[in-house]
């Protein structure tokens, strides 16, 4: 505790240190460079191509606008989102949506954004489009995306299309400031100013919205858009302001008015927001150029400048601003994950490094030792991908690359301070990017390119690290309701990620599964929908019907966004982070209570390896409704492809109807009436469905689902919306944007004793099958036990699999007995040799021979048959009763630790039963082995 507190104030003190630095004066520029590094920066263009390359493309591109203005001086200013003729002072929201404007100021005033609703029916025109001076009662005047004709509208229909006008404009004028800078040529400068100043004046003159609803929109509205964390155009204002400071100061321009603005805009970010997620870090991006860019707050007579704005940034908290100190304080520090969807996760990264980049280009004291979560979680992050090295798609997030300038920003620090190891290690990640083709280095900004190191420091003895080695088997984020297992690399590695409802921006999907295979997210998640605001996002993408998951009655639903419905994780393996000897099997068990039918669910998914490279997976899930009385539950999966077909136990296709059902005319959530060409079948019998994907000049790729039969289940062919998670990362071209098959199974009564039982088998047309054939039955006594029987691709080898409902559940007949959770036996069928055994959640197992008893904790074991005998793990105490041939000689029990031998010692008869010897195991060991010695 003592040293903990010790840290936590020499951190505070760091950073108070560099606050008063920054009070002391600085000549502009000062944002991303300063007049003293121009000349090594010339050098660094003429050297780096990428680098040249972004400058050489920003003088090309204002070339045409340069000639516009030189014919037109008010070409470009014209075209400024104004109120030209009305110059209105005030702006009135209607909630999320723009009201009016009224008043009156000395100047044009900025105008205000449409909506809060990106989505909209219209196109926003090409600067050369944009009308001049527009400012008419009839509001926008605009093409419309279906039409294709032009349509008087008001803006509130218009989307972003009025922020983002200015904003483009605001980017040509940062560009001709950053190339006044750099070239000394007058002509930018005169093609810069006068848009900076007009829209400063016009922003000056203009209040802060009012909501005439007095709704929670009042709390979020910046001063150009209807959220604080979208004020993008204060980088490019900054920005401006920085590299022109001299030019205006030479020309004797009164900067006031600018002045005030960036003070009016810092104080709206610091009173608005959302203090309880992201928000306050996107906030304090922009809080952090505010306050480099203006001067010490002596300077000003309210006191507001570099030191007051930069405090709020990063020790001050606000109502609804939280300061970065407190903010990053909702990271689960142990396992570096933010509480959010992975798209989400990953930029908060990304504006971390930003801000603290920004902050140590001020005050070179290495700022980032001050938060060592945010190098920690941009390495987490890892533990999100797919083998491929896209990301997983839960809740308002898509499949894409981590960011790569999460990566070029640890390693310009590093580089920096002379951090060689890490230097070389993180662009050894960044490295194997390029090489993979998901990343190609180049500058896209200005604060890419300064802040990018010139070059990749890589160390050439050694192997690039990969994604197998940057994560585990297993990982578990209990802040986001997130376990993912991963097994195999190449085109046999696959991957399954089981998410619950936790955290900011998640989906309202009960226990939902993502599952990777055959180089593609075959089974993925759909993704958000146009907006947040949009139907289609609200009744189908944010809801159950849209995951792979289980609904009740039709009707399973909780509030998305910001949703507390974890599941709980009650049992898995390997444990999250580690790698254990024994590498043929991960899984884990969820629970879960579905609040709107208030229903029992548990949802257990494991990855099995074959006897060959080949990985299948098992997918047990239980559900039941605790209220007594009629019930239906759907288990839905969705699977990339063209085609689905399905067909009975003698692989004859089975004969589907077309049907109504599924829909919200038969009480069902509105979600079921974005399925489409629905066709059924009804049958006791198990059968099963081939999803089949095709793509030119590659074999078919297959994905095959066992599926357990039930006495009059009902099986559903139809298709889903297109998913806009995938990307052509994790999905081939041929099928973005196209609808998604979808298998749905139904059951009229409760699904828990007789639980949905689903094994996946994926291949390639031509290829290895791994499976041969799946058999499902049952104990008669112990009905609620799913044995799953998997006959492997040699036809002579099967794997035996047992699974109970909790750890204290029995499953028994006269030959076979267990108390717990898992068993899953691999033999010859004609020898009954044993391969191997693993147990989970295990108190008791006895079986051909072999009877293990815990000590008292429910234990997890692996036993695998090698040359010598046996090796196997255990991770608690336990009696082994083996198979034994009287007459032969005791085999000998070998423990070690660390890798070294610790023990050994001779088996013992089991006094009550002669055929077997026993070894006690006193404790967990990683490895051991039983030699047998024979005869």
């Amino acid at each position: 505790m003592i040293k903990g507190a010790v840290k936590n104030y020499i951190s505070i003190c760091l950073l108070m240190v560099s606050l008063s630095v920054l009070g002391q004066s600085v000549k502009h520029p000062r944002i991303y460079t300063n007049n003293e590094s121009k000349d090594a920066f010339l050098k660094t263009l003429e050297e780096v191509s990428w680098k040249k390359d972004l400058v050489e493309k920003k003088k090309k591109n204002l070339e045409k606008y340069l000639e516009y203005v030189e014919k037109d001086p008010s070409w470009l200013v014209s075209r400024l989102q104004m109120n030209w003729k009305t110059k209105h002072d005030k702006v009135y929201l209607n909630a999320g949506d723009f009201s009016h404007s009224e008043g009156s100021a000395p100047v044009a005033t900025v105008r205000y954004s449409g909506t809060r609703d990106w989505a909209t029916d219209y196109n926003r025109p090409k600067l050369e489009d944009v009308i001049p001076y527009l400012d008419d009662p009839k509001g926008l005047y605009l093409e419309n995306k279906k039409t294709k004709k032009m349509e008087w509208i008001h803006p509130s229909k218009a989307g972003f299309a009025i922020e983002k006008v200015n904003e483009q404009i605001m980017a040509l004028a940062e560009d001709a400031a950053f190339l006044y800078w750099l070239t000394n040529d007058k002509k930018y400068a005169d093609f810069a100013a006068p848009v900076f100043l007009t829209y400063m004046d016009g922003m000056f003159y203009r209040d802060a919205p009012i909501d005439l609803k007095k709704t929670i929109q009042q709390k979020i509205s910046g001063l150009a858009t209807f959220e604080v964390i979208h004020e993008g155009i204060v980088v490019s204002l900054v920005t401006v302001y920085d590299f022109m400071y001299n030019y205006f100061e030479a020309n004797e321009t009164n900067l006031d008015h600018s002045v005030a603005v960036f003070q009016k805009w810092g104080d709206q970010i610091i009173k608005n927001g959302i203090p309880d997620n992201n928000w306050n870090l996107f906030q304090a991006r922009f809080l952090t150029y505010i306050g480099l860019v203006l001067e010490s707050d002596s300077t000003y007579k309210n006191g507001k400048g570099r030191e007051y704005y930069l405090d709020h940034t990063f020790e001050t908290s606000t109502d609804r601003q939280l300061a970065i100190k407190e903010s990053l304080l909702v990271y689960d520090h142990k396992n570096g994950i933010w509480p959010e969807s992975p798209s989400y996760s990953v930029h908060v990264i990304t504006t971390l490094l930003r801000i603290f980049t920004l902050l140590d280009n001020s005050t070179n004291k290495d700022e980032f030792l001050n938060y060592p979560i945010v190098e920690k979680a941009a390495l987490a992050s890892f533990q999100y991908l797919f083998p491929n090295g896209y990301t997983i798609g839960f809740g308002d997030a898509n499949h894409k690359i981590l960011p790569p300038e999460n990566f070029e920003l640890l390693i310009s620090n590093y580089q920096k301070y002379d951090k060689t190891e890490k230097e070389v290690l993180i662009s050894g990640i960044l490295s194997k990017m390029i090489s993979d083709d998901l990343y190609t280095r180049k500058a896209s900004d200005f604060f890419q390119l300064f802040f990018y190191a010139d070059e990749l420091k890589l160390n050439k003895n050694e192997v690039s690290p990969s994604i197998k080695n940057l994560t585990s088997p297993t990982f578990y984020a209990s802040n986001v309701s997130m376990f993912n297992q991963r097994m195999g690399d190449k085109d046999n590695a696959v991957m399954v990620s089981t998410v619950g409802s936790y955290g900011n921006h998640a989906h309202a999907n009960g226990i939902s599964m993502e599952l990777f295979a055959n180089n593609y997210a075959l089974g993925p998640d759909m993704g958000k929908g146009p907006s947040y605001w949009h139907p289609t996002h609200r009744e189908f993408n944010s809801r159950f019907p849209a995951h792979n998951t289980v609904i009740v009655d039709g009707k399973s639903d909780y509030s998305a966004m910001r949703s507390f419905n974890p599941y709980q994780l009650e049992n898995s393996y390997p444990k999250t982070g580690e790698t254990p000897s024994f590498d043929k099997i991960t899984f884990s068990k969820v629970a879960f209570l579905e609040p709107a039918t208030v229903s029992d669910q548990q949802r257990f998914t494991a990855i099995i390896k074959s006897n060959t490279a080949k990985n299948y997976i098992i997918d047990v899930f239980r559900s039941k409704k605790q209220e007594a009385g009629p019930q239906k539950h759907e288990y839905i999966y969705h699977n990339l492809g063209q085609s689905l077909e399905i067909t009975d136990s003698k692989n004859t296709v089975l004969k589907l109807d077309k049907t109504s059902d599924l829909s919200s005319k038969k009480g069902d959530l509105k979600g079921y009436n974005y399925f489409t060409d629905k066709f059924k079948a009804q049958t006791s019998g198990a059968v099963q469905a081939v999803f089949t994907l095709k793509t030119e000049n590659n074999p078919d790729n297959l994905m095959k689902l066992w599926v357990k039969g039930s006495e009059s289940q009902t099986i559903y062919k139809v298709n889903s919306p297109a998913s806009n998670a995938i990307s052509k990362g994790t999905a081939p071209l041929e099928i973005l944007k196209k609808p998604t098959p979808t298998l749905i199974l139904k059951r009229n009564a409760a699904a828990w004793q007789n639980p949905f039982a689903v094994v996946f088998n994926p291949y390639f047309e031509g290829g290895e099958n791994p499976i041969t054939n799946v058999s499902y039955k049952s104990f008669e006594k112990y009905p609620s036990t799913q044995v799953i029987d998997v006959l492997l691709s040699d036809k002579i080898t099967s794997d035996h699999i047992v699974v109970n409902a909790s750890d204290v559940d029995i499953a028994k007949n006269e030959n076979f007995y267990q108390k717990g959770l898992l068993s899953i036996k691999r033999q010859a069928l004609e020898n009954e040799t044993l391969d191997f055994l693993f147990l989970s959640g295990m108190y008791k197992y006895e079986n051909d021979g072999w009877d293990i008893v815990s000590s008292g904790n429910p234990f997890t074991f692996s036993i695998e048959k090698i040359k010598e005998g046996f090796t196997f793990e255990t991770d608690e105490a336990i009696t082994i009763n083996m198979p034994f041939i009287k007459g032969d000689k005791p085999a000998e029990l070998r423990l070690y630790e660390s890798g070294k031998l610790v023990a050994s010692r001779k088996g013992t008869t089991n006094r009550n039963n002669d055929a077997q010897l026993v070894f006690k195991i006193e404790k967990g060991y990683d490895k051991a082995e039983i030699i047998l010695n024979g005869k």
